[in-house]
């Protein structure tokens, strides 16, 4: 039998370069994905749908991932999703149709359970009171990766259009190398259950994680903040470049701009302000500014005030989604934390499958900046979900001054 050699460190480095090499492939090639898609037909609307079936792929492979992290442990899941994913952006590189930019898309979608298995691990090694504080380290992660890939990207982008996916597969075929030698597993096995595989689907997935009452409105909080800003990802391209008319390599560093404030938030922010403002205080003021700087979007009449602008966008999604993501946990077993954070998958997946197909259509159909004043509508009413959810009622006051 080959023994694994493990490396000297902490778990989390390990998991912070984990997700981090991940996310710089990812970051390399969705800012490039509009600019694919038009080599084969003109519009929003195939960006859209192309980002929906990624979405929808996600929405099947993510909570059967976050389950059989459960069952089978986190370590192994996210090897496997990291192969799936280098094999994806391959294809992606090779592609001259449509029809392998599709198949790139599904796989890439079905082999997308990093995130969701990554936030499982974090639960497993930390407390409760740490545990916002390391999903923020896993979000820092996110966004340096998300910071560093797009300036590759471009950079690679001035060479070739496909040189940037070549760039991805490389990386995530390196970082899957680097979890087999170095990432010891989490989850331990007197905590893992053998539940059956036929399970593990996203419908069945969904309907167990609602029926955790606790946590139900707060699930309805993720689709909501998800659907606000979910179309705007493969959406914003196509909107700087009509509005503006920023090129591929704008948009790289733009990207790269939102990722260094999405660092500076969840990797140092958060632990400053979260032992002295709480989760609940910053989970609100992050929902606000979403929904205030998403509407400044639509309206913005100059190119280079998106970067204030959408810079204060990345610091109120760095200060929400950790938050929100940690009260959820909390309030969750540790023994199903994988189902928990793979059901939390399926509703994001369910967000991105609806979110670029109608911000594609909007875009088209209704106008350029309608699907940022829809964003900024949404994102309010994930503000009043959770205040709802979170806002001790007066029943509840009447019992805290007995």
């Amino acid at each position: 039998m080959m023994l694994r050699r493990r490396l000297p460190g902490s778990p989390l480095l390990f998991l912070f370069v984990t997700v981090f090499v991940d996310m710089i492939g990812y970051g390399i090639v969705i800012p490039l994905l509009p600019f694919y898609a038009r080599e084969y037909a003109q519009g929003a609307s195939l960006v859209g749908l192309l980002g929906s079936l990624y979405a929808a792929m996600q929405f099947v492979g993510g909570p059967f991932l976050g389950g059989l992290s459960d069952r089978y442990g986190r370590r192994p899941v996210l090897i496997f999703c990291l192969l799936g994913v280098s094999l994806a952006y391959l294809l992606l590189g090779l592609g001259q149709t449509l029809a392998v930019l599709i198949m790139a898309v599904i796989l890439a979608g079905g082999s997308s359970g990093t995130l969701a298995t990554a936030q499982a691990y974090i639960a497993d090694s930390t407390s409760p009171e740490e545990r916002a504080r390391g999903l923020g380290l896993i979000g820092a992660a996110f966004g340096l990766g998300l910071m560093a890939g797009p300036a590759l990207g471009g950079f690679l982008s001035t060479h070739s259009l496909h040189a940037p996916a070549f760039a991805a597969s490389a990386l995530a075929l390196s970082n899957a190398t680097f979890g087999y030698l170095a990432l010891p597993e989490s989850h331990q096995p007197d905590l893992r259950k053998q539940i059956s595989l036929l399970r593990l689907n996203p419908i069945s997935q969904l309907r167990r994680v609602f029926k955790m009452v606790n946590v139900r409105t707060l699930l309805l909080v993720i689709f909501l903040l998800n659907l606000s800003f979910t179309g705007l990802i493969s959406n914003f391209p196509l909107f700087s470049n009509v509005r503006f008319g920023w090129t591929a390599t704008d948009n790289a560093f733009f990207f790269a701009f939102i990722g260094t404030i999405a660092v500076v938030t969840q990797g140092g922010l958060i632990g400053y302000l979260q032992p002295r403002l709480g989760e609940v205080r910053l989970l609100f003021g992050g929902l606000l500014l979403m929904a205030l700087d998403l509407t400044l979007m639509a309206l913005v009449p100059s190119g280079w005030m998106l970067y204030p602008i959408v810079g204060l966008l990345a610091l109120g999604t760095g200060l929400a989604i950790p938050n929100l993501t940690g009260i959820i946990s909390n309030r969750t077993p540790a023994q199903t934390q994988g189902r928990l954070m793979g059901g939390i998958q399926a509703i994001l997946s369910l967000a991105m499958i609806l979110g670029p197909a109608l911000a594609g259509l909007y875009f088209d159909y209704i106008g350029v900046s309608a699907p940022y004043l829809i964003g900024g509508v949404l994102a309010a009413l994930a503000l009043l979900a959770a205040t709802k959810a979170l806002m001790p009622g007066p029943r509840e006051r009447d019992v805290r001054r007995a």
